[in-house]
């Protein structure tokens, strides 16, 4: 069964799951890791996105985040 679409209207609040491709490994180290919330950092300050948390595990990522006027999508596709 397909998901239903997703409510992508500015301040909508989200959780986003990024998963690894086949269930891969996305982060392999500290520095990965490190490097993974540098680059959040800098799409949210760019997009004006707010994260509330975020959870990053060694195949996947869980990020609870509030849209901004880009919508959820502009900020995926800055990602």
């Amino acid at each position: 069964m397909p998901r239903r679409a997703r409510l992508d209207a500015p301040g909508t609040r989200h959780h986003v799951m990024v998963p690894g491709i086949e269930r891969r490994r996305i982060v392999n180290d500290v520095a990965d890791r490190k490097n993974f919330v540098k680059r959040l950092g800098d799409i949210c300050a760019d997009t004006k996105t707010r994260i509330y948390a975020w959870a990053i595990m060694t195949n996947h990522a869980h990020i609870l985040l509030r849209s901004s006027e880009m919508g959820l999508s502009g900020f995926m596709r800055s990602a």
